[in-house]
């Protein structure tokens, strides 16, 4: 099984034609047999469920005795359609405190939903309990993991990912990728923890955190604010922000208004603060100087920890993480708006569906766009420890967080994300595995995952054109128009897969197996789209013919009917560097059976040379040889006779040793 990669934009629509498909036969030439089937849908956005929760910020636990025993009563009885709806109205009830006590009771509402066939609102329900749990949750897990096994992403390891990558560079319609994460060097990294990048509207000044400032006998070292300018694409030697935004106490994670004269941040154990540390807001001077620094107050700060904040487009809502007290887990993100008086409104929680009982840290709100990307450790998918995710705001409520894949997300810590405006590149801090103090900055072309447009919604299915069983495959999406990467997917266990790209793009699908020929369709996506596709399976035992490999009387030359088949077997070989192919020439018994035999060992030779130039893989993975007229397929009594023993056979030779 194999896979490939590359990129993507959003949304979907209708298939261009293809190379020609080949199908396994054994004495008889084939009909080219795979196909795909397309589906538009009219463009909307996806709707998602949400489930709502009014109480969150009001009250710290919901409890009714008497309610609750009836529920209990009910239940004992099985009288479940009673039951529904006043455990529904139960759960409503919730404050933050009834997700860790009382997450028992959003598991047996989630039952009686899935019960009644309501899988998606109870799916929800089994999302949130496992994100809140405090108790041993391994059979939960077990039973949501057999409910998703046909609906999440199964993604292709980034070494094999990259391996796949490195087969298809000879060929030169499909391009590798942009680029992995890029330390971004010694003009803005030092030894010491470096953190917490954001930009300035025009993207060109970068702002970062840093403990590079070592002070003391005892080499204490204090969080300081650094910024840097791009200078003809290059970022110039970072500069402390120096005093008054530095101080003697610990200062970071800052963001910009959108004017460039506001500047909020965070600053730790100063004699003004109200917890360990707090937001502050410092405006610009007519000097460019820096001034009247003040804290945000107690309606944002708590007593506990608050930071990293990220503004709102309209710059009137702030985002930020904070420890307090009263939250889902260890730190939680926050919000506050400002008022009609212009001061900020008492902070409130996101709520359950961002918020875990683990730790959400690092929010950062799109320039443009509605969406929210954060740092969790709590989530249900993820691939190292902290993993940066994003999450959309739909009718006032905020989507399922979605991981923002392996190209970005590794088995380290992936923290304060940021995007530039126009969404080409990411700024993020990052550890090794080995190293998770140890953070560094790093930039990286924006890959689809990412991407705040990637919304429309492309699945398709692959089946046996023969059997209708669904068939193992690596899914791969390159975007031929934007260079955007996409990390490439497994098939599902039901033969489906999924990606979400931007709309109004050219796509090319990719499908890649050793149990087929690789399958290539172009996609211009116009809105949610799905792809259904049937291929034929190889037999490794059976020559294949193919019926567009058919030479002129008394020739060898390779025509240009015969390319799309010949380039198939090519990219299948480029595809699985351990088969090997063996080309068998056969001519009809008409004419000199010695020039027969040479005229069959030049075609064979022909498509050889064809298949070598295409792909530029070694020569000792194809043997040619030509049979001349001693191996017919049937005894010649018609031209129709003649024309089934003219024949090349193709067999491929499974996992060389």
């Amino acid at each position: 099984m194999k896979r490939l990669f590359l990129l993507v934009y959003l949304l979907l629509t209708f298939l261009l034609p293809a190379a020609v498909q080949a199908q396994q036969i054994t004495n008889v030439e084939p009909e080219a047999i795979t196909e795909a089937k397309i589906q538009v849908s009219e463009l909307q956005p996806t709707s998602e469920f949400h489930l709502d929760f009014p109480n969150l910020n009001k009250i710290p636990y919901y409890h009714d005795r008497k309610k609750l025993s009836l529920i209990n009563r009910l239940e004992k009885r099985r009288q479940y359609g009673k039951v529904l709806p006043l455990l529904e109205e139960y759960v409503h009830n919730f404050g933050i405190e009834n997700f860790y006590k009382d997450t028992e009771l959003l598991w047996r509402l989630g039952q009686l939903l899935e019960r009644q066939g309501n899988t998606e609102k109870a799916k929800a329900l089994y999302r949130l309990v496992l994100k809140h749990h405090r108790s041993d949750a391994r059979t939960i897990i077990s039973y949501y993991d057999s409910l998703e096994q046909n609906t999440k992403d199964y993604y292709v390891p980034l070494d094999y990912y990259y391996e796949l990558v490195e087969y298809r560079k000879s060929i030169a319609t499909f391009k590798p990728p942009q680029g992995v994460y890029l330390n971004m060097g010694y003009a803005i990294n030092s030894p010491y923890a470096d953190y917490g990048p954001t930009l300035n509207d025009e993207n060109e000044l970068l702002i970062f955190t840093s403990k590079r400032n070592v002070v003391g006998l005892h080499n204490r070292t204090n969080e300081d604010l650094y910024f840097s300018k791009q200078n003809n694409g290059f970022w110039e030697e970072a500069q402390s922000f120096g005093k008054p935004i530095n101080s003697i106490y610990n200062e970071g994670s800052a963001c910009l208004s959108r004017d460039g004269k506001t500047l909020y941040f965070a600053r730790c154990e100063a004699p003004d603060s109200y917890g360990n540390c707090d937001i502050y807001v410092a405006t610009r001077q007519e000097d460019g100087s820096w001034g009247q620094i003040r804290n945000l107050g107690q309606n944002v700060n708590s007593p506990a920890w608050d930071s990293q904040p990220t503004l709102s487009q309209n710059e009137d809502t702030l985002y930020f993480a904070s420890d307090r007290l009263g939250g889902f887990g260890l730190s939680d993100i926050y919000f506050t708006h400002k008022t009609k008086s212009g001061n900020w409104a008492p902070a409130q929680n996101l709520g359950p569906v961002v918020n875990t009982r683990e730790s959400e840290v690092s929010p950062f709100l799109h320039p443009k766009f509605q969406v929210l990307y954060f740092s969790s450790r709590g989530q249900l998918n993820h691939f190292g420890d902290f993993d940066i995710y994003k999450t959309y705001q739909s009718r006032g409520h905020w989507q399922e967080p979605r991981n923002i894949g392996p190209l970005v997300n590794g088995r380290g810590s992936e923290y304060y994300f940021t995007i530039d405006a126009e969404s080409r590149n990411l700024y993020y801090a990052r550890s090794e595995a080995n190293d998770i103090q140890n953070l560094d900055l790093y930039s990286f072309p924006l890959p689809m995952e990412a991407h705040p447009l990637a919304v429309t919604k492309v699945e398709g299915t692959l089946r046996d054109s023969v059997t209708n069983k669904p068939l193992s495959a690596v899914v791969s999406v390159i975007d031929l128009d934007n260079g955007i990467e996409i990390s490439s997917k497994y098939v599902r266990p039901d033969g489906s897969f999924e990606f979400n790209l931007i709309d109004n793009a050219r796509y090319l699908i990719l499908i890649q197996s050793p149990d087929f020929f690789t399958i290539e369709r172009e996609l211009e996506l116009r809105g949610d789209t799905s792809l259904d596709f049937m291929t034929s399976v190889i037999d490794y035992s059976i020559p294949l013919v193919f019926k567009n490999i058919e030479f002129d009387p008394m020739q060898s030359d390779i025509t240009p009917e015969m390319e799309p088949i010949l380039d198939e077997v090519a990219y299948f070989l480029i595809d699985h560097p351990t088969y090997l192919l063996e080309i068998a020439g056969h001519t009809d018994s008409a004419g000199d059976a010695e020039f027969n035999q040479v005229l069959s060992q030049d075609r064979a030779d022909a498509i050889k040379r064809y298949i070598e130039r295409k792909v530029n893989i070694g020569s000792d993975r194809i043997e040619a040889i030509g049979y001349g007229s001693s191996k017919p397929i049937r005894e010649e009594q018609t031209e129709e006779d003649r024309r089934i023993n003219r024949r090349v056979e193709f067999k491929i030779i499974k996992l060389r040793q």
